[in-house]
């Protein structure tokens, strides 16, 4: 099971929070994909874009944050914070 947790904060207050789980036979990369794809259905906003920072912190850490740099759109929170939690 493949389980992506994200997180909306402003202010360091969490305004949303969900749990996107893939339990699919196929890459790590293409649950991470899906799952943001999810998230952002959830939480009504545009696909952020991977900048050279955010894909380095997440190959380190297995999380990462997309601030207003990440969109292309106007956001109206601080930053999405993603986090692999459990991987098979």
């Amino acid at each position: 099971m493949f389980r992506l947790w994200a997180r909306e904060f402003k202010d360091n207050r969490m305004l949303k929070d969900t749990v996107i789980e893939d339990d699919r036979d196929d890459t790590r990369t293409h649950k991470i994909f899906r799952a943001l794809e999810e998230i952002c259905l959830q939480f009504d906003l545009s696909k952020p874009i991977w900048l050279e920072s955010t894909v380095s912190d997440f190959k380190r850490h297995s999380k990462t944050r997309f601030t207003q740099d990440n969109f292309i759109d106007e956001i109206d929170f601080d930053y999405l914070e993603i986090q692999v939690i459990e991987e098979d």
